[in-house]
């Protein structure tokens, strides 16, 4: 299987369980990984082959920047969800939240959830 990366999106969502989460907003980054057969295409150098990685992009994007979650996991879902049912091609979808700056004390790089959804 052939796999189709869009690595460190940046988007700026309302996701949280807080008031201020919601209110305020935060940056929030989404890893991208697609399984699919990217063989034709790759012959053919043909688009109509493959999956159009702006098309990817903006799906993140809606996803990200619309309507709220309380938690990253339903983010990643919608996510893979939307993925898996707009494009017939993937096979499989693996989405990986990062929240950078969630309001938890202490020292830490970010948190994230990383999911993976395959056609039945």
């Amino acid at each position: 299987m052939d796999t189709i990366y869009l690595n460190k999106m940046e988007f700026y969502g309302y996701h949280g369980i807080l008031p201020e989460e919601t209110r305020l907003g935060q940056i929030f980054i989404v890893d991208l990984k697609v399984e699919t057969d990217l063989q034709l295409a790759g012959k053919n150098d043909n688009l109509e082959e493959s999956i159009s990685y702006v098309d990817l992009y903006e799906e993140c994007k809606t996803i990200v920047e619309g309507e709220p979650f309380k938690l990253i996991e339903a983010v990643a879902e919608r996510i893979a969800g939307e993925i898996l049912e707009k494009y017939e091609k993937v096979l499989a979808a693996t989405v990986k939240v990062i929240k950078p700056n969630p309001p938890i004390p202490g020292h830490y790089e970010s948190v994230a959830v990383e999911i993976t959804r395959r056609r039945p």
